[in-house]
C-alpha cells in the first residue's frame, strides 16, 4: 500500500493514516499475553532485598518480538509489563518498566527481523535476545540505583533477572520458532 512503510518487515501506517484493525488486535493480544504471563506465572524471590520477581513474561515478550517485529515487541513489553507493575503493587516501577521493556522488545524484534531474516534465523534471534537482555540488566540496575539511592543493593537483583532471562530464552526461542513454522501468524 502507498500509505505504509516497513519497520523490521512489519507494515506501519504513516502519520495521518489509520492503523489496520488487524494490527490493533494483534498488538492488543500480545500485550495481554505478556501481562498474563508476567502476572500469573511468577515467583517472588526471598533472597532479594528489593522483592525480586522471576516471571515468564519474557517468554511471551521474546516470542512476540521475534515473530511480530520490533514495534509490536516494544508495545507488548512496554504495556504488558508496565500494566503488571501498576496492578501488582509495583507502581513506582511502571514508568521505568515501560521504557526498559519497550526498548528491550524493540531491540529483540529489530535484530531478529533485520536483513530480511524475519525472525527465521536462530542466530539473529539469539543475538537479539542477548543484546535485549543486556539492555534490560543495565536498565533495571540503573532503575534500582534511582529508586533505592545506592549503587550496591541493585546487585542483589541480578541473579533473579538472569534467571528469568534464561527461562525466557529457553522457552521463548522454541515458541517463536514453532509459531514461525506453523504459518498461523
Amino acid at each position: 500500500m502507498e500509505n505504509e512503510w516497513k519497520v523490521s518487515g512489519t507494515p506501519v501506517s504513516m502519520p495521518g493514516t489509520a492503523m489496520k484493525t488487524k494490527d490493533i488486535v494483534i498488538t492488543g493480544l500480545l500485550i495481554a499475553l505478556v501481562f498474563v504471563a508476567t502476572k500469573f506465572i511468577n515467583i517472588r524471590l526471598p533472597i532479594s532485598t528489593n522483592g525480586g520477581l522471576v516471571h515468564t513474561g519474557n517468554v511471551m515478550l521474546f516470542a512476540a518480538s521475534i515473530v511480530f517485529g520490533a514495534n509490536r515487541g516494544a508495545a507488548a513489553g512496554a504495556f504488558g509489563m508496565g500494566l503488571f507493575d501498576i496492578v501488582s503493587g509495583w507502581t513506582t516501577w511502571a514508568p521505568f518498566t515501560f521504557v526498559v521493556r519497550g526498548i528491550m522488545g524493540f531491540i529483540i524484534g529489530g535484530i531478529a527481523n533485520a536483513h530480511g531474516k524475519n525472525g527465521n534465523n536462530v542466530l539473529y534471534n539469539i543475538v537479539g535476545i542477548v543484546l535485549g537482555s543486556i539492555w534490560m540488566l543495565i536498565g533495571y540496575y540503573l532503575t534500582e540505583v534511582i529508586l533505592y539511592g545506592n549503587w550496591y543493593s541493585p546487585v542483589n537483583s541480578i541473579p533473579g533477572n538472569l534467571t528469568q532471562l534464561a527461562i525466557g530464552l529457553i522457552l521463548g526461542l522454541p515458541l517463536a520458532i514453532a509459531l514461525k513454522k506453523s504459518k498461523i501468524v
